[in-house]
């Protein structure tokens, strides 16, 4: 069973990560998502609120080193003997 977590994103960020680590969890553009808190800055100014709220509660996105990562192994080719 894969779960999914939420994680600031620590590619697709402009300020905080926040909106690029909501969009890879919900699967949309990161920008529809920016725009969501824009549209809520403007009409009522709680989009910098929950910005600020989940900047300090989301953990940023664990780095990954490329040495961590397993090679993968090449491919076979059908003539080939196996040894």
């Amino acid at each position: 069973m894969d779960t999914k977590k939420l994680y600031r994103s620590s590619t697709d960020k402009m300020l905080g990560g926040v909106c690029g680590g909501l969009a890879k969890y919900f699967g949309v553009d990161p920008t529809i998502v920016r725009l969501v808190f824009v549209l809520m800055l403007a009409l009522g100014g709680h989009g910098f609120l929950v910005y600020l709220i989940l900047w300090i509660v989301v953990p940023l996105e664990p780095f990954i080193s490329p040495f961590d990562v397993k090679p993968i192994d090449p491919p076979v080719s059908p003539n080939e003997p196996k040894s």
